[in-house]
């Protein structure tokens, strides 16, 4: 006699099309080596409305399916990769870098798995909900005052001083390491490759260090010159300005966005082939959030929103029948306590830009 979840899982798919997908996909993979082979061989998958709305297949990666919960547990890997590489790492250790949180949850992951201690400098505008997951997972964390990079106490340069100070330790320089992009080149680049079976013809990235929109980028031009390389940058960044105009200019205002939006050109980024940029201000960043959570189903913060908005903006401008990839970073519970706060959102000049249905789910 078949097991009731099974009677139901075909009952379901007869009344369901899209839940056709159970019975056809069978799962292909092997054992994985710990933590680090959590990371990467992440799903491609299509948003249906917005798909149909643009007449493009909009596909995004699901990056909270690598261990640490994000896009950044690439780069982690990485970092470290490179450090033992070079032999500037020795067993027992110390891992320093300044982040906005998701590359810290990364190192501090994988820290705890290879044996080694971590210590994250970040600016303390950035979520508590990520300063205390990285607390649980044992990282030393230092919240700083968000200061610019020219500044000698930009957390950046604090996290330089404090490894430099230490033995056995290393400053993994994020932005400025290209082993960052180095992931994305080996393991992003090449999987959206093969899962669209070579089809792909743009890629769009809101950027921070410039890893994966350069890493990515690089992999699929070398594959197609052809593919299209498009920048999403939040409002307040210098990046869309430096691309489309070649000067060092900020765009107005200041986002809600973090880990996302450049003051300077880094290492990594000036790999990146880009082709053209799109600036995503915060309120259409926001309700594309909103818009993933209620339309599409993704629980997912404001950077993956300017992701697929600018994955949109893309489609707008090559026309229907394309195929466009981008990423969601993350998951939106690290942005909780602010993001899908209603009085924060309202602080923030935001609950406007947000349909009264949407509203409803705040807190």
């Amino acid at each position: 006699m078949a097991a009731p979840w099974k009677k139901f899982v075909v009952n379901a798919c007869r009344e369901l099309p899209v839940l056709q997908s159970f019975r056809r996909t069978v799962w292909k993979d092997s054992i994985r080596g710990g933590f680090v082979g959590m990371v990467g061989k992440t799903p491609l998958i299509r948003l249906e409305k917005l798909s149909e709305e643009t007449g493009c297949d909009i596909t995004v990666k699901v990056e909270s399916s690598n261990g640490g919960g994000s896009v950044k547990d690439r780069a982690a890997v990485f970092l470290i990769k490179d450090a033992l590489e070079r032999g500037q790492l020795k067993p027992g250790g110390t891992v320093v870098e300044g982040t906005a949180g998701n590359t810290g949850i990364g190192l501090a992951h994988i820290c705890n798995a290879m044996g080694f201690k971590c210590v994250i400098f970040m600016p303390d505008t950035q979520s508590q909900e990520k300063i205390d997951l990285l607390r649980v997972l044992g990282a030393t964390v230092y919240p700083v005052p968000a200061v610019p990079f020219t500044d000698p106490d930009n957390y950046n340069h604090q996290a330089k001083r404090y490894a430099e100070s230490l033995e056995n330790a290393i400053w993994t320089n994020q932005f400025d390491n290209t082993a960052n992009l180095r992931a994305h080149y080996e393991t992003t680049g090449p999987e959206i490759w093969e899962q669209t079976a070579g089809k792909i013809d743009a890629v769009v990235f809101a950027t921070g260090t410039g890893g994966t929109l350069a890493g990515v980028g690089k992999y699929l031009k070398e594959k197609n010159p052809n593919v299209r390389v498009f920048l999403a940058d939040p409002q307040g960044s210098v990046l869309y300005n430096f691309i489309k105009h070649n000067k060092i200019e900020r765009t107005e205002g200041s986002s809600i966005t973090e880990g996302i939006g450049q003051g300077r050109v880094t290492d990594n980024f000036k790999e990146a082939p880009v082709d053209d940029a799109f600036a995503i201000y915060d309120k259409d960043a926001v309700y594309m959030t909103f818009r993933l959570l209620h339309e599409e189903g993704f629980f997912v913060g404001a950077s993956s929103g300017i992701n697929v908005a600018g994955a949109v903006e893309a489609a707008k401008k090559m026309g229907p029948g394309h195929i466009i990839a981008t990423c969601l970073c993350d998951t939106g519970q690290r942005y909780y306590g602010r993001l899908f706060n209603r009085e924060w959102l309202k602080s923030k000049g935001l609950l406007d830009c947000l349909p009264p249905e949407y509203q409803t789910t705040l807190h």
